[in-house]
């Protein structure tokens, strides 16, 4: 299915499905960061008991500020690059599938240099632990966690620390996603129409879009997990000046201790992780490996996998919506 776009008419879409998208399905995402965190153990579970304490359901819009800013232009700048990228190669000989992986990874790689230092500040905002006595730990929106969360880092260099570990999960991501998407949004269009069932409307346009980008999100969610785990160990490294010390450490120590568990390996872990900000993705996912497992590569997996079929079927049916809308508005218009 075409429309006969203008490049405002697909900004517009973009940013409004990736302000929605934001909004609805942000607290999943706080939730998933904090399960991938390499502290999640020591700030999220009980030490007696090894049950999910409350506060990992604190303060779960932390940090969203920052991404709606940046979603906005860089959801209209991907949509931008892939639209203009696939009608480029439309004219070409190559695979439909081929243009679709090729558009969208076109696509993510501008998105990413926009979205990179906002997901960095996210992550780390997400992070951000409260007394429970703390008048901002019961907070829906916290602001104060964004400005903390900045404060860590010392250079907006470290911001961008993240670029790669972000395209390099994105890429595949959207490369399996996108042809997934087009091809189950083609073959529905295609059984309604057999069926004498198609209707053309605006809302079945975004039914069908979003029961198949859902769908294909889904799968690639999952597979590209352990691809997620390692992006955010570096993204939560990035600000390498949050290291615990003094007081703070010493205080580590003796809740760790008092778990009965070897807190000079703790902090030597933590500690590693923390300079996953410097070392290469490939080092990162391979010291998760050594310690905590390919469970440990897929932490957060069926997670993701949720708040993405929820998150890439509004995101994508917003879209494509709300662009059929915009075109219908013009041609009455002129």
């Amino acid at each position: 299915m075409s429309f006969n776009n203008t490049n405002t008419d697909i900004l517009i879409a973009g940013a409004f499905a990736a302000f929605a998208v934001d909004l609805l399905v942000y607290p999943l995402d706080t939730i998933k960061t904090r399960l991938q965190s390499p502290n999640y153990k020591r700030l999220y579970t009980n030490p007696s008991t090894s049950a999910v304490n409350r506060s990992l359901f604190r303060g779960l819009y932390q940090g969203i500020g920052s991404v709606i800013l940046a979603t906005i232009p860089s959801s209209g700048a991907f949509f931008t690059t892939y639209e203009g990228t696939k009608s480029i190669l439309g004219h070409t000989s190559l695979p439909t599938p081929i243009t679709h992986s090729v558009a969208s990874s076109a696509g993510e790689l501008v998105s990413c240099f926009i979205l990179t230092p906002a997901e960095v500040l996210k992550q780390n905002a997400q992070m951000v632990s409260h007394s429970p006595r703390s008048p901002s730990s019961n907070k829906i929106f916290d602001g104060n966690a964004t400005i903390r969360a900045l404060r860590k880092f010392n250079s907006p260099t470290q911001l961008w620390r993240g670029y790669t570990a972000l395209a390099g999960r994105n890429l595949p991501f959207t490369a399996m996603q996108f042809p997934m998407f087009e091809h189950l949004r083609t073959s529905i269009h295609a059984y309604r129409k057999r069926r004498g069932v198609a209707t053309g409307s605006m809302w079945e346009t975004a039914l069908v879009t979003a029961i198949s980008a859902g769908s294909a999100g889904s799968v690639a969610a999952v597979i590209t997990t352990p691809i997620d785990v390692v992006k955010t160990r570096i993204m939560l490294s990035a600000a390498d000046s949050d290291q615990p010390r003094g007081e703070a450490q010493q205080k580590i120590v003796k809740e760790i201790e008092a778990q009965g568990r070897d807190a000079k390996a703790e902090i030597e872990k933590a500690q590693q992780a923390a300079r996953g900000g410097r070392a290469g993705g490939l080092a990162v996912g391979r010291e998760i490996l050594r310690t905590e497992g390919v469970k440990g590569l897929f932490r957060g997996g069926a997670l993701r996998g949720l708040w993405t079929a929820l998150g890439s079927g509004l995101y994508l049916g917003v879209y494509e919506s709300g662009r059929r809308y915009l075109e219908g508005r013009r041609v009455e218009a002129s």
